[in-house]
């Protein structure tokens, strides 16, 4: 059965040439069988080493000119006629041909009763490719002729830094039977910005692929921006689907019996040819931002006492790359004190790309009155619509600071039109001390006083404090079951931490909350991750004498943590399992003994 798996896997139409070759000697047979001695570029080749004794040390020779794709697969056959038994052991390889030519299969040995035994080589002849026979139970036919994974890319000549999307879809034929399938290579996004796009649920549609009708599902969307230019492959993604293949055997009705096949269908590779940005009318301000945006800077207040607070805001909003470049920095008079901004970045990415807005918020502080000036500051994008920079320039705007000290040594900012003219006061350098008062040292006397003592007993008094603390660290570095449960409670603290931060990013949180929940075991319990079963688990919470009621809480809050990987969780789910998480781990540490 196993072969017959393998015959239905590759398709080849199996034709045993007993006694090609062989080494025979005391009643032991080691001999080459071939599937066919000549065969297509386009045909797989199975070489079978029989013998009739089982042995030891099996070397297969080296296949030259073929590339093995499949095996060493091994069957064992046993066997009573008359009161005599029959011993069969099969080393089998399947070869695809790696150019046209006739090539030699060399020699196998194996060692059988402390004698090594050895098959003759043989001759194969590769051809041109052949035209196979279209058997409509084949596996390879069916997904060829049946089942297409195709991977659309919405643009293959887009401009550094913008937005294309991906979209790989799995067609199939209406008459044709797939019951499950699932990733075994996801590409590798390499020089893209790449972000996946949510799937909630799998549904299957109705479409047309070259003209005949299919059904479909989408697998996976993701945006991609690139950050070089010139030709750039998107790798293919790969599917293992199981294909539901008629045979040669009828139920009691007479209908065909059905066997499942795994077989591989992979997307093709893609190319994208980025180009770069034009160099001529490029802004000197301008940071990398592609897309079409709109500029602001705004303050929370124009006017305000002295040592109050106002709010000043930097914001890019729209359609691009925002998370890919860098605000303009604000421009603050030096009479103004000003604390480093805080980024806040409210992006939503759909399959046109990132849309939104990004904003530096700058918390200004005045000390003195007056009438102080925010420069104006300009911004520039690169336009892919329009194939154009882009330059947004803010308005000036003015802080009037109406109570508080005036500072005497500067005045504020006077206009006279276009230009601004600072007039300061006659007394510029009144704030600096230009006088001193001496004192004379023989009133201080250092011998026998209160600092000559103490620099004088502080070593001694240091001495027993230091060796107290270094036992302490010498009985902490030595106690390993400790610093081990220690650890593993700092990592379930900050792994819960980790998961409450990506609150509505699936993948990030349910990783988080199901380290939290596993290094928190490791702390309270001493579970090692080999042990890190549900049964071991309940096992040891039981004798713990933790209630069965939260031991519950936690088996369902690991299989919350399993199913998110496969099924779609909204922000409220994640929310609440946050939560019952918080509630469990509060509930067991008061019950732990």
């Amino acid at each position: 059965m196993k072969f017959l798996g393998i015959i239905g896997l590759f398709g080849l139409l199996m034709i045993t040439q007993p006694g090609l070759a062989q080494d025979e000697i005391d009643g032991v047979k080691f001999e080459t069988k071939l599937s066919k001695n000549s065969l297509g570029i386009n045909e797989r080749l199975r070489v079978d080493f029989v013998m009739n004794k089982d042995g030891d040390n099996f070397n297969p020779p080296s296949f030259e000119n073929f590339t093995v794709v499949g095996g060493p697969n091994s069957s064992i056959s046993n066997s009573w006629i008359n009161g005599k038994r029959s011993y069969s052991k099969t080393y089998s390889y399947f070869l695809a041909p790696k150019k046209r030519g006739t090539f030699t299969i060399g020699q196998a040995t194996i060692e059988i009763n402390g004698n090594i035994f050895k098959t003759i080589p043989i001759k194969v002849e590769v051809t041109a490719a052949v035209t196979r026979p279209k058997d409509p139970n084949d596996p390879d036919y069916i997904v060829s002729q049946n089942i297409h994974l195709i991977a659309e890319v919405s643009n293959t000549n887009p401009y550094l830094n913008e937005a294309i999307n991906v979209v790989y879809k799995l067609y199939v034929s209406p008459n044709t039977g797939v019951s499950n399938w699932k990733e075994i290579d996801n590409p590798r996004y390499n020089d893209f910005w790449s972000q996946n796009i949510d799937m909630k649920g799998l549904k299957v549609q109705n479409g047309t692929y070259k003209g005949e009708d299919y059904r479909f599902v989408v697998l996976r969307k993701t945006v991609l921006y690139p950050q070089k230019t010139g030709k750039l492959n998107i790798e293919p993604l790969a599917l293992d689907i199981t294909v539901e293949v008629p045979t040669n055997r009828r139920d009691i009705f007479g209908g065909r019996l059905m066997k499942s096949v795994n077989k591989t269908v992979a997307a093709g590779s893609r190319t994208i040819n980025v180009k770069p940005l034009p160099e001529s009318d490029r802004p000197a301000n301008f940071s990398g931002a592609v897309g079409d945006f709109s500029f602001q800077v705004t303050t929370s207040k124009d006017e305000l006492k002295a040592t109050e607070a106002l709010i000043a805001t930097v914001e890019v909003s729209g359609k691009g790359n925002l998370k890919l470049f860098k605000l303009p920095k604000l421009t603050i008079p030096s009479s103004l004190e000003v604390y480093e901004p805080e980024h806040d970045e409210r992006v939503s990415t759909n399959l046109g790309g990132m849309q939104g807005k990004i904003a530096d918020s700058y918390t200004i502080v005045p000390s003195y009155q007056g009438k102080y000036p925010i420069p104006s500051i300009s911004f520039s994008y690169f336009n892919p619509r329009t194939e154009q920079y882009e330059t947004i320039a803010s308005d000036e705007l003015f802080i009037n600071v109406t109570e508080g000290p005036v500072n005497k040594t500067v005045s504020p900012v006077v206009s006279q039109g276009n230009q601004k003219q600072l007039i300061t006061g006659g007394n510029q350098f009144a704030s600096f001390k230009t006088r001193t008062t001496l004192e004379s040292m023989e009133s201080r006397q250092f011998f026998k006083s209160k600092l000559f003592w103490s620099s004088l007993l502080g070593p001694l008094l240091a001495i027993p404090v230091a060796i107290l603390f270094r036992r302490r660290q010498q009985t902490l570095e030595n106690d390993i079951l400790g610093n081990r449960k220690r650890q593993a409670d700092k990592l379930a603290r900050r792994y819960l931490s980790d998961a409450k931060k990506n609150m509505g990013d699936k993948d990030h949180f349910y990783e988080a909350l199901h380290k939290s929940l596993h290094n928190y075991l490791k702390a309270k319990i001493s579970i090692e991750t080999t042990e890190f079963s549900k049964e071991k688990i309940k096992e040891l919470l039981t004798a713990c004498k933790v209630k069965g009621n939260v031991i519950d809480g936690f088996i369902m809050l690991l299989k919350s943590c399993e199913l998110a990987r496969f099924t779609p969780s909204s922000k409220a789910e994640m929310q609440s399992d946050y939560n019952r998480a918080a509630d469990v781990i509060a509930q067991m540490d008061k019950q732990i003994r």
